[in-house]
Parts: structure tokens; sequence; C-alpha cells
């Protein structure tokens, strides 16, 4: 297959993600801005925080309920969750004293999307 037959996820004019890892290979700029994601959620403190967050009741947890979850000191915390929402996968707004977070549904969305295996692809067991 020549270059010019290959499909590039990422490069179809618009740069939006509209196909899973099993349709096509991704496009060196998707592929940088997807492992930004990976690379947050490739901790295991970053990992139990976005759990914690994306399964609050409400949608929405303060800082001062994740903190005592971990054996950390709540500026390792704050790196953390600092580097959540960099990678676009929460946000946050200060309420007095404290921050508040919540999950950004699209990046988990496109995430989903992204990892997601065609229905003609699955192979049944």
């Amino acid at each position: 297959m020549s270059n010019q037959e290959l499909k590039i996820l990422g490069q179809d004019g618009d740069g939006s993600c509209c196909e899973g890892l099993a349709t096509a290979p991704l496009g060196e700029e998707q592929a940088a801005d997807l492992a930004k994601i990976f690379k947050a959620l490739g901790d295991p403190v970053r990992l139990r925080l976005m759990s914690m967050i994306a399964s609050r009741e409400g949608g929405e947890v303060c800082v001062c309920e994740l903190t005592p979850a971990f054996d950390l000191s709540q500026p390792t915390i704050s790196h953390h969750l600092k580097l959540l929402r960099q990678a676009g996968l929460i946000d946050c707004e200060r309420r007095g004293t404290w921050v508040y977070y919540w999950v950004l549904p699209d990046a988990l969305d496109r995430l989903a999307g992204f990892l997601a295996m065609p229905q003609t692809a699955k192979v049944t067991a």
C-alpha cells in the first residue's frame, strides 16, 4: 500500500477525531495530543483522582474531599490535579477557600471514541 492510499486520522481537513484506533493510523499532531492525555492518565494517583471526580454524584468534587484519600501532601495532590487540567480532562472553579473539580465529558468521549472497536471488527468469543 502506498502512502497516498493510507488514510491518516486527524488529517481529514478539519482536524477532528471521528474515527477510532482500529479504523486508521494516527496523524502526527493527533498522536501528540492524545499522548498528552494518556501520559496524564498514566500515573496511578492521577488515574485514581480522575476516577474519584468522574464517579462523584452531582458531577463535581471539592479538593478537600480528594486529599484525605491519599497518603500525599496537599501540594502534591494539587500538582496532579493541575496536570489533569493541562491535559484537558478536568476543569475547576474556586469557591471561597476551596476548589471544585469536574470531568470534561468531551475529553472522555474523545478517548472512548478513539479506543472503541468498530462493530464489524469485534471478535466474538
